[in-house]
């Protein structure tokens, strides 16, 4: 019996000296790689590190040193210079959760498309790890990561897990390829619903917090975001830099606040810019609410060639439409102050009321082009109730035939300026008067115009300007139809007798001034030139000298 206790006994011993000659073994280079080659074998994951350590002072705790850890043919998920898996006692009825798992300077990449990682810990945490997500909603990129993930359990699509609660930190994060620095971010998971409770950078100069979350449909809620003096520079134009907010997944505002940001892209800036907007959901490209707001002012907005100053807006949000309760601001060093509506079921921007006055202003060289251009999908028509118009300077500097008005004054009512996602005044009556004005290098003195627009036709019921020492008048016709027939009727008092060899008609062999009649008929349909169109007669008399003049499509063919 002593013989057969001692062998036992030595058999033990033995056993003992195998385990800690293994456990010593396992922390040298040659158990790191036996136990890399064994995962990378038996399972679908490749798993490579330099040194497996463990200390009885800290027997919960096993560390690994340079990991490299990811599924089989691909990127590695895991690369860390340290990690520490925290062992529990429930570690062999549920090996592939641990106590804790903290992964230290190194890159977690997240792939929400593949299967989840077969890890899961009570406290999952970072420690200067970079981040990066590129194949979610919103791609990001993160340094220098520090924070945790409480009861971690990553599954496919779901790194965070279905129930989770987490605060992170980053030096440095690029999100949908927007730079931020000294992010925080604290949340919860609860299944498909996600909770931001807190979250802070600093963002293009300036500051930016919030709270948002997530229900189990992906629709956003965002409760609250402030930007705060944001100094951003783009290299996108205007409409390619707010295109990315209209693509968004559904998210619904309750109140976003921008104080004295600075925005500026290609051919475009706005200058200390304040918002605050309210209760508006935003989805599939479109907008939807009920009772939201939109205030907004700024010191300068330059688009192009068109520039404003001083610049305030107030509108509300239903189901119908937009409400402009006010606008107004300096352009051109003059004023223009409008109010009304915009209505979601025609498309249709309804103005109560449009002032402008004591404008200083150029007209761009594709004013024209502008003016033929179709209009957004979004606005079908435009009206305006009551226009006023007050000692106004407009210029024209197209060398194919310049003007300028001086002190433009006008009033019209009802007028219908667009319509069918086209300019063109469709209704309405209009008077314009100015004090001087300029037409091809042809001066004239308080020309005025008053023109009544219908559905078929703009008739012209005044048109009158004198000349140096004599009296131009007229009327006119212009059919609503898409060739655009053009009558008018023009009479000279005492006017000087090639009046119209600027405006296209050829010399004519008389001098001084005289007493004339024209009469012609033409079209102004689209893409049409107008000379070719032009049919009519031209009468002269200039003291006892007289003639008359026959011109069919733009030539004179006949003088007597």
């Amino acid at each position: 019996m002593k013989l057969l206790g001692k062998i036992l006994l030595s058999l033990l011993l033995l056993i003992l000296l195998a385990i800690v000659i293994f456990y010593f073994l396992l922390q040298t280079q040659w158990g790191a790689g036996w136990i890399s080659r064994a995962v990378s074998k038996h399972t679908p994951y490749q798993l490579t590190f330099s040194k497996l350590e463990h200390n009885f002072s800290d027997p919960a705790h096993l560390i690994f040193n340079n990991v490299s850890f990811g599924r089989e043919g691909k990127a590695a998920t895991v690369t860390a210079r340290r990690v520490d898996l925290g062992v529990r006692a429930a570690q062999f009825t549920a090996p592939q959760r641990f106590g804790s798992i903290l992964l230290e300077k190194g890159t977690l990449n997240i792939d929400n498309n593949s299967a989840g990682l077969p890890l899961e810990a009570d406290r999952l945490q970072l420690n200067q790890m970079a981040v990066n997500n590129t194949h979610g909603e919103l791609p990001f990129t993160a340094q220098r990561v520090d924070g945790g993930i409480l009861d971690w359990k990553p599954a496919r699509g779901d790194f965070i897990g279905n129930r989770a609660r987490f605060q992170m930190s980053a030096g440095s994060l690029d999100i949908n390829g927007i730079p931020a620095a000294n992010v925080l971010i604290q949340g919860s998971k609860t299944q498909q619903q996600l909770v931001i409770s807190n979250l802070g950078a600093d963002l293009a100069l300036g500051s930016v917090t919030g709270s948002a979350s997530r229900d189990a449909q992906g629709q956003w809620q965002v409760s609250t975001l402030r930007l705060n003096s944001i100094r951003l520079q783009s290299e996108k134009s205007l409409s390619a830099f707010l295109t990315p907010v209209f693509t968004l997944p559904a998210v619904h505002f309750d109140r976003v606040d921008v104080t004295d940001a600075r925005l500026e892209g290609a051919d475009w800036a706005i200058t200390d810019f304040d918002m605050v907007l309210k209760n508006i959901t935003l989805r599939d490209g479109d907008w939807e609410s009920d009772d939201g707001s939109l205030s907004m002012n700024a010191n300068g907005f330059v688009n192009g060639d068109f520039q404003l100053n001083d610049p305030i807006a107030n509108m509300t949000f239903s189901r119908d439409g937009v409400a402009l309760t006010q606008f107004s601001s300096r352009f051109a060093d003059g004023l223009v102050r409008t109010t009304g509506k915009w209505t979601r079921n025609d498309k249709k921007l309804t103005l109560d009321e449009l002032a402008i006055a004591g404008l200083e202003y150029t007209l761009p060289r594709q004013w024209r082009e502008r003016w033929m251009a179709r209009l957004p999908d979004w606005l079908s028509g435009v009206e305006v109730t009551r226009f006023e118009a007050n000692r106004n300077l407009i210029i024209d500097i197209n060398p194919d035939f310049p003007f300028q008005m001086t002190s433009l004054e006008g009033s019209g009512s009802n007028l219908l300026l667009a319509h069918n996602h086209q300019w063109g005044m469709g209704a309405g009556r209009l008077s314009l008067n100015a004090a001087q004005a300029t037409w091809n290098g042809v001066d004239v003195r308080h020309p005025s115009i008053t023109l009544n627009a219908e559905a078929n036709a703009i008739n012209v019921t005044e048109m009158s300007a004198f000349t140096r020492q004599g009296m131009i008048e007229g009327v006119a016709t212009l059919s609503q139809q898409p060739q655009r027939a053009l009558t008018l009727s023009l009479n000279g008092r005492q006017v000087p007798v090639n009046l119209l060899q600027n405006w296209g008609w050829p010399a004519l062999p008389l001098e001084g001034n005289g007493d004339m009649q024209l009469k012609i008929n033409a079209s102004l349909a689209a893409e049409t030139a107008l000379r070719p169109t032009v049919n009519g007669t031209l009468s002269v008399t200039a003291g006892e000298k007289s003639l008359q003049q026959t011109m069919q499509a733009g030539q004179v063919v006949g003088t007597r």
